[in-house]
């Protein structure tokens, strides 16, 4: 019963804190890790990957996004990958359950390219007032080889809202 109340009153707490987060004109930067074998494709062993996003909310609960990114696994014909990208998010409800779509251009190390339009659902998990743990589940889609490439995965991200007050 005591573990009961205290997981409502987090909830509550949490969202209390994130009424205010996702207003227009707030700021946000973010990294994230992806891969360490939590994500899948048909074509990749080792997968690990890193990922720096910046964004702009350009309307209450609507946000802009700007990312780069190197994943590094173990299939020869794409060892090692950069991607740059563009994307939104809309956090469906103020407590941080968000949608977010994107499109990146990979390239890779064995003159491979690629773009990747993706979706992702995620959560901002705020640890006090402007950052926030994200877990989010994503899918990106090759256009080149479907079967191969396309990815679904888990990726764990820090992201901080900069306020201007």
């Amino acid at each position: 019963m005591k573990k009961t109340l205290l997981i409502v009153a987090l909830a509550l707490l949490t969202s209390l804190t994130a009424s205010a987060q996702f207003q227009k004109g707030k700021g946000y930067v973010g990294a994230s890790l992806t891969g360490l074998n939590m994500s899948y494709n048909g074509g990749d062993g080792f997968n690990f990957g890193i990922e720096a996003k910046g964004g702009y909310i350009l309307a209450n609960n609507l946000m802009v996004l700007g990312s780069l990114s190197y994943q590094h696994n173990g299939n020869d014909a794409v060892a090692d990958h950069f991607t740059v990208g563009v994307g939104g998010r809309y956090y469906i409800i103020q407590n941080g359950l968000y949608l977010g779509v994107n499109a990146k251009l990979l390239h890779a190390n064995h003159n491979y390219n690629d773009l990747m339009p993706g979706v992702e659902v995620g959560y901002a998990f705020y640890i006090n007032r402007s950052v926030t743990i994200e877990p989010a589940i994503y899918y990106d889609q090759s256009f080149r080889k479907h079967s191969d490439y396309s990815t679904i995965g888990l990726k764990v991200g820090v992201g901080v809202y900069l306020f201007d007050d």
